[in-house]
């Protein structure tokens, strides 16, 4: 197996004989689409991580603590989804530090993880979320696009095309019309969970890498 554990900086794997997967949320907390795929989430007993924005957190707070209080991670994803790269430090700085103050305030810890939007970065944006303590969080199914509302078929095909144990894979609950991720994201769980996947948090993955020094 290639490990991709790390590039440049960022994980969009890790190296483990489990079989484990680690669902992904971004752009939430949504008061609909997200409130849907904690139902599907509990139906099938599976744990994800939400990459909240700071600014929807503050506009949907009950949802937000809903996530965490079913037992879901809950992310760093900057404070209105800004290209990282193209603002300034101060800015940028800003960004991750309002968003974790809100996460720490709505869990009682700082989070641990972070995706930076559009998964645009550079050494400076790794730099600060080392400073942060972060883990920088990629996938491997990019190319489901659930964003871009493909089609539900699409989004699975695509993302079963990069299952395997250990994959990060990113869907997204905010920001529009997220039906056919709801949809796409209960059909994966019926399918993955009969070849036996059990699905995790981020953080939860990260912890079951035998060399962490991969991770580095």
């Amino acid at each position: 197996m290639v490990n991709r554990m790390a590039i440049n900086g960022i994980i969009h794997e890790v190296a483990t004989k489990k079989r484990l997967l680690a669902l992904t949320f971004d752009d939430g907390p949504d008061v609909t689409y997200t409130a849907q795929l904690l139902q599907v989430l509990a139906e099938y007993g599976a744990k994800a991580t939400f990459y909240m924005i700071g600014s929807s957190i503050e506009a949907y707070s009950d949802v937000a603590r809903e996530v965490h209080s079913q037992g879901h991670e809950i992310g760093n994803h900057t404070y209105n989804h800004p290209h990282l790269t193209k603002i300034a430090p101060a800015e940028r700085k800003e960004q991750l530090e309002r968003t974790d103050a809100l996460i720490k305030e709505l869990t009682g810890s700082s989070p641990a993880t972070f995706r930076p939007p559009y998964i645009d970065f550079n050494d400076d944006v790794s730099e600060d979320a080392a400073d942060l303590n972060y883990s920088m969080i990629g996938a491997v199914n990019m190319e489901a696009m659930d964003w871009a509302a493909p089609g539900v078929d699409h989004i699975v095909s695509k993302t079963m095309e990069q299952v395997r144990d250990g994959g990060i894979l990113i869907f997204h609950d905010g920001y529009g019309d997220r039906s056919q991720t709801v949809e796409a994201v209960r059909l994966l769980l019926i399918d993955l969970k009969k070849r036996g996947y059990q699905f995790v948090t981020v953080s939860e993955l990260l912890a079951s890498v035998e060399d962490k020094t991969n991770l580095q």
